[in-house]
């Protein structure tokens, strides 16, 4: 068993010189300041701290001459009497590679930056074409392709709004989604590729056209008739024959849209003006519209990437994504930095789950990111990774990462420093992680992340320092949502974060910091175990009973309410050829027992095909909660938003 703290990497002297955070602090006068005297700046200073960012990176923009911060959360507004546009920032970087994209077929594709822009200038002149203009929405139904950071570049530069959601998901998920916002335009694929199969979309898409009155356009992008290299036909493509009259607006085909070029031009419009909008994932109700601003995540983003993955021109960021998970807008950041952000469409583990290791030495990736249970499964698949000589840091995010992880990534890749990160939709970004002044230690996520007070509240809502308690974050940070869509009196958006504590961001995490600065997430504090006044985050419990060989997942399942214990279910989920007998029952008890406490053995254990997951990979502890206390099936989680519904059926009282 790894002991979790054990040190694992330390930067050496040359790394720490030509980190981009400490070109940073030299810039501001404070060379050789430590980490936590510049977080507590950041954070008790945040005016002189987001204003140093602005000037540090260059922003293209006008600043304007007021304020830098005014109000409290949840009402704090940031840089009053600014306007820029993100796509404006993003396109500054003239020579080298914008972008690569690699399908799960083969293909692939690179595109220089003079490419990316003319691209990004036709199809701005086509929304344009189609009555697109500041304010109005635009929607793609889309995978991880070349032609959704176009086509969102091009909505950026326009001051519209784009969202976006994956093929894969359901018909009723992006329904749910989209007709919220009433898009004008709907930019959709024909089909994905997936884990060695096509999956044909037309009819979905005109399912989805059919419940968007708002519709003036739909654009095809023939993607299954592209020859598997994402790249659009070099002629007019017709839609397929069945979607020729869909019920509301035009139709047309990509080729159309990007027909004739136009000048690249940038609306500049106020700091939070509507950038995107992402979503909650939907399953326990109608997901909530969250509503990023350009200034705050230009910012923000020019911040992490830079400090907190230490990229910059030159490098290149590959992060397992889908357009339905924030990360990917995350991953298309790289353009702010400079860097080249690859792309990738398919399945983690097909043809292999050496998959995307094979990705990131091929391309001579610098950061490659994937979700915490990709570096689990390729622990317990025995994978070698190889030929990742320019890899500088691994970054793990989704769900915590138990420090078996950090050790399997310490024995693969040595000297490559493996940062947690934990964050959200909500502010599209991390609230902790890692730099690379930090060490490394199992389990550890090293620190808070630059200009975010995140802070642990214990029951009473008093600050604790090594205590698991609510994570929270006590000041504003300019990448918080701006808004939800159509919740002009901020009544959805303060119930969803400041309804316990007053002012306070409450985000649903349990954390405990530590004395150095340094936190462990436990997971969700809705779903946690409270076993005889013991409480206890679910990450603890998987990183015991995933170590099993004979376990791929797991889901544990407290059904206790206030004053009143319930009873503890442990589902497993069985590699191939294993069975639930009574050793291996026994072996997990025990093991539970000795390393947990002997109030967290189950009482009982079941077997199950699968564990539920949202379409991004997250468990769903909370929805099977409620139908083990008695919700119905059908009502407990909105089975479009979740990767495996037909699992559900399997979790009842």
């Amino acid at each position: 068993m790894v002991v979790e703290g054990a040190l694992l990497w330390e930067p050496a002297d040359d790394v720490v010189a030509g980190a981009r955070l400490t070109r940073y602090l030299e810039s501001l006068g404070r060379p050789g300041a430590g980490y936590d005297e510049v977080w507590q700046w950041s954070v008790d200073s945040p005016a002189e701290f987001w204003t140093s960012i602005w000037d540090y990176f260059g922003v293209i923009g006008e600043r304007g001459a007021g304020p830098v911060i005014t109000g409290t959360m949840p009402d704090a507004t940031w840089f009053a009497g600014s306007s820029l546009n993100y796509a404006e920032n993003a396109l500054r970087h003239e020579d080298g590679t914008a972008l690569v994209f690699v399908s799960e077929d083969g293909g692939r594709q690179e595109m220089s930056r003079a490419e990316l822009r003319e691209e990004v200038a036709r199809v701005r002149a086509g929304l344009v074409r189609l009555g697109v203009g500041r304010g109005d929405r635009v929607a793609g139904y889309l995978p991880n392709i070349p032609q959704a950071l176009i086509a969102f570049l091009a909505t950026a530069s326009l001051g519209a709004i784009w969202s976006a959601g994956s093929p894969d998901f359901g018909v009723p998920s992006i329904v749910d989604r989209f007709r919220q916002i009433e898009p004008k335009v709907l930019i959709a694929v024909d089909g994905y590729h997936y884990n060695g199969k096509s999956y044909d979309r037309s009819a979905a898409v005109k399912e989805i056209a059919a419940e968007l009155p708002s519709l003036r356009a739909t654009v095809w992008i023939p993607y299954l008739a592209a020859a598997g290299d994402g790249r659009p036909p070099q002629r007019a493509e017709p839609a397929p024959a069945h979607t020729d009259a869909l019920p509301h607006g035009e139709v047309i085909g990509w080729e159309g849209l990007r027909a004739e070029t136009g000048p690249l031009e940038f609306e500049r419009v106020p700091f939070d003006h509507p950038l995107w909008i992402l979503y909650s994932s939907g399953t326990t109700g109608l997901p909530k519209p969250i509503v990023h601003g350009h200034g705050g995540i230009v910012l923000e983003h020019l911040k992490s990437l830079s400090f907190h993955q230490d990229l910059g021109e030159g490098d290149v960021f590959f992060w397992y994504t889908t357009t339905g998970w924030m990360m990917w807008n995350y991953l298309i950041g790289a353009l702010l930095v400079g860097a080249t952000p690859v792309l990738y469409d398919g399945s983690a583990a097909y043809p292999s789950a050496a998959v995307l290791w094979r990705i990131a030495a091929s391309e001579r990736v610098t950061y490659f990111g994937v979700g915490a249970p990709y570096v689990m499964a390729s622990l317990k698949a025995g994978i070698h990774p190889e030929g990742l000589d320019r890899l500088r840091g691994l970054g793990s995010t989704g769900s915590p990462l138990p420090p078996e992880g950090f050790s399997w990534v310490a024995e693969e890749l040595p000297g490559v420093p493996l940062g947690s990160f934990s964050g959200g939709t909500d502010v599209c970004t991390g609230f902790v992680g890692a730099t690379v002044l930090h060490p490394i230690r199992a389990g550890i996520i090293p620190c808070r992340s630059l200009g975010a007070r995140v802070e642990s509240y214990d029951i009473e809502g008093r600050p604790v320092v090594g205590e698991v308690g609510e994570l929270v974050i006590t000041s504003p940070m300019p990448s918080m949502p701006v808004m939800f869509w159509n919740d002009p009196s901020g009544e959805r958006y303060r119930e969803s974060y400041f309804d316990v504590y007053p002012g306070v961001w409450r985000h649903g995490d349990w954390i405990k910091i530590n004395e150095d600065g340094s936190c462990v997430i436990y997971g969700r504090s809705d779903s946690t175990l409270n076993r005889g006044g013991v409480r206890m985050g679910t990450s603890e419990f998987y990183r015991v009973v995933e170590r099993f060989e004979e376990i791929t997942d797991s889901l544990v399942i407290d059904t206790g309410q206030l004053g009143q214990e319930g009873r503890l279910l442990l589902y497993v989920t069985l590699a191939e050829g294993a069975e639930l007998t009574e050793t291996l029952t026994g072996a997990l008890c025990a093991a539970l027992r000795e390393e947990l406490s002997p109030r967290h053995v189950p009482n009982e254990i079941r077997a199950v095909p699968g564990i539920p997951r949202t379409l991004s990979g997250k468990k769903l502890e909370v929805p099977v909660r409620k139908i083990l206390l008695g919700t119905p099936v059908e009502q407990a989680a909105n089975p479009d938003a979740m990767a495996n519904p037909e699992v559900l059926r399997h979790f009842t009282p």
